[in-house]
């Protein structure tokens, strides 16, 4: 069974024992969590959420809290002599998904 949810502006097509990679969530590591915006379920029939589908969540745990790798920014004018560099990291949590229930 497979399902589409949406955390963090994205939408993610997950199934049963995936680990993926979203936004920043509030929690502990073994903490478990629930998505409830879920958007479409593909099982034995194909539902559609008109935004989302009644009734179902998606259950999951938090595997860790970390950080994606760094993107560095750099601006630049021309002839001013103006240069700068600045790093960012965005924070992530990854989690595996346990349980979908249509």
């Amino acid at each position: 069974m497979q399902a589409v949810i949406e955390t963090g502006g994205k939408q993610y097509l997950v199934e049963k024992g995936n680990a993926i990679l979203v936004e920043k969530l509030e929690g502990e590591k073994g903490q478990k969590i629930v998505f409830d915006k879920v958007l479409l379920i593909n099982g034995d029939k194909v539902q559609v959420g008109t935004p989302v589908v009644a009734g179902a969540k998606v259950e999951a745990k938090i595997v860790d809290q970390e950080k994606a790798p760094k993107v560095i920014i750099h601006k630049y004018k021309r002839r001013k002599g103006y240069h700068k560099t600045q790093g960012h990291r965005q924070k992530q949590t990854r989690v595996e998904i346990t349980g979908i229930v249509a």
